[in-house]
C-alpha cells in the first residue's frame, strides 16, 4: 500500500484545520510565533494537535520535514531580514 507523501495540505487536513492554500497562508500569518516560543508551545493548538505535532516530529520521518516547515513558516516574522 503507498503512502501519501506528506505536504501542508495534508498536514492541515490531519489537524483539524481547512486545507485550502488560502486557509493555510491566512493560518500562517495569523499565528506567527515570537522567536522563543517553540511550536509545541504555541497557544492556539488543541490537545490532540499538540500531540499529533510532538508525534510526528519525534518520528523524525517524511511528516517531521512538514512539521518543521510549518514551524519555520510560523515562525517568518521573528527572524531578521538581510
Amino acid at each position: 500500500m503507498r503512502q501519501t507523501r506528506p505536504r501542508m495540505t495534508n498536514l492541515f487536513e490531519q489537524l483539524g484545520l481547512d486545507s485550502s492554500e488560502q486557509a493555510i497562508q491566512d493560518f500562517i500569518g495569523q499565528h506567527q510565533l515570537a522567536a522563543e516560543i517553540h511550536i509545541m508551545d504555541a497557544e492556539f493548538w488543541s490537545d490532540g494537535q499538540r500531540q499529533f505535532l510532538a508525534e510526528k516530529i519525534a518520528s523524525d520521518g517524511e511528516w517531521a520535514i512538514t512539521v518543521d516547515q510549518l514551524n519555520e513558516a510560523l515562525h517568518e516574522d521573528s527572524v531578521p531580514r538581510r
